[in-house]
């Protein structure tokens, strides 16, 4: 499970921001009722999903996207040979260009605490740090100064000099020894690989297959309380030709045939009659058919997973159940942007679970949640109090008739 992120320098991101899944110490009616938003490991309340809300460009995909780096560089760096140039940009304003970024996750493997963290510019990593809670207390596993050397916590990792001397500055020691079949390092990658997904995926890719038969009474279980009639869905595997890409001096465009697979559909008032799922079921149908699909692997297998606007194209009961859905397993947590601001409820989501985004008059992003806001109180409206402006993170529009005619009179 996540227990913190913390970034800094990525993009809109100027000073360090947290987002934390460590629950607050709330000890209402309602947070009660909410027991189940929550789970515990060793002892500490752990939130299962946190929503991150604000205006456009206010900073919430960034976000996201900084955690995606931050995955990607343990899962890639080990690649990177000399001449690379990592794809982010630093904040744009006063002098962070030349500020190095600065990525930390807090997060539990195998019921172990992990703190990772690495800093890095455009063109190299700067220092490199991962500590661990064996006993539950804090101990070294090794640090990456800037100056290019290391330290090595006791009996931790095997031959770490022979990963120092594979690893440039282009290159996450971590990411390294993970390739060198360092145990430890190997752990956490799979922990990053297998157990924090980056958002959804292809439903017609054929990796899926095996998905889709695993869960696939449950997917119609799920559809059936959603009030979708389908009754059944069957998934094909077809081909398709797929042009290739010509090498110079070739004009003529050939083929290939690749596997795809394809979903097809049955409904309760024609069960003999069959429907593609791609060409003929609604835009919404199909979301939520990718979204459950992606999802009740993140349930049944205690994964964290990040999906931005997750509910675009959804009716709200439906961004409900999927909420629900999280907060209903035993230990799956759930990273998501919306702009549905039904979903800023305290009567479904506990006020630390409720993040607002908001971009400063310097252009710069900054995170807080509505358990900051010590002034309000549970019998209020959280959403109509989101609206009105009173948490800052909603855009000031004059789009009044008479403001709108004299744009367009100019």
């Amino acid at each position: 499970m996540i227990l913190k992120i913390e970034i800094e320098n990525f993009y809109s991101i100027k000073d360090k921001i947290r987002i934390d899944f460590r629950a607050a110490s709330i000890n209402t009616t309602l947070a009660r009722e909410l027991s189940h938003n929550v789970m515990e490991w060793n002892g500490v309340p752990v939130l299962k999903t946190v929503g991150l809300f604000g205006p456009n460009a206010s900073g919430k995909s960034n976000i996201l996207k900084a955690i995606s780096f931050c995955c990607m560089m343990i899962l890639e760096s080990h690649l990177h040979n000399e001449g690379v140039k990592f794809n982010f940009e630093p904040f744009k304003f006063d002098g962070y260009q030349n500020k190095p970024s600065k990525f930390l996750i807090d997060f539990v493997c195998d019921d172990v605490e992990y703190e990772y963290s690495f800093e890095l510019t455009r063109e190299r990593i700067i220092s490199e740090s991962l500590y661990h809670y064996p006993v539950g207390r804090r101990a070294k596993v090794f640090v990456r100064n800037a100056d290019g050397k290391y330290s090595f916590g006791t009996g931790v990792m095997t031959k770490p000099s022979d990963v120092v001397l594979n690893t440039s500055d282009k290159n996450l020691f971590l990411s390294r020894a993970s390739s060198m079949n360092r145990e430890l390092a190997q752990r956490i990658y799979r922990f990053f690989n297998n157990q924090l997904l980056l958002g959804l995926v292809n439903i017609n890719n054929t990796d899926l297959l095996d998905s889709f038969n695993t869960y696939k009474p449950v997917i119609l279980k799920a559809l059936e309380i959603c009030d979708t009639d389908i009754t059944d869905i069957e998934a094909r595997k077809e081909q398709i030709p797929t042009p290739i890409i010509p090498l110079p001096g070739q004009r003529e465009i050939s083929y290939s045939l690749v596997d795809v697979l394809r979903f097809k559909t049955f409904h309760r008032n024609r069960k003999d009659v069959m429907f593609d799922m791609d060409m003929e079921e609604s835009n919404g149908t199909r979301k939520l058919f990718q979204i459950l699909i992606r999802l009740l692997d993140v349930v049944k297998n205690r994964k964290s997973i990040l999906m931005d606007e997750f509910d675009i194209g959804l009716h709200t009961r439906l961004a409900d159940f999927i909420l629900d859905l999280i907060h209903a397993s035993e230990g799956s947590q759930l990273l998501f942007t919306s702009h549905n601001t039904n979903l800023i409820d305290v009567k479904r989501l506990r006020r630390d679970q409720i993040v607002f985004v908001n971009k400063t008059d310097e252009g710069s992003t900054a995170v807080y949640s509505l358990y900051d806001f010590k002034d309000f109180r549970e019998n209020m409206d959280a959403e109509k109090g989101y609206i009105q402006g009173r948490f800052d993170a909603v855009p000031y529009v004059d789009s009044s008739v008479g403001s709108i005619r004299q744009l367009l009179e100019g």
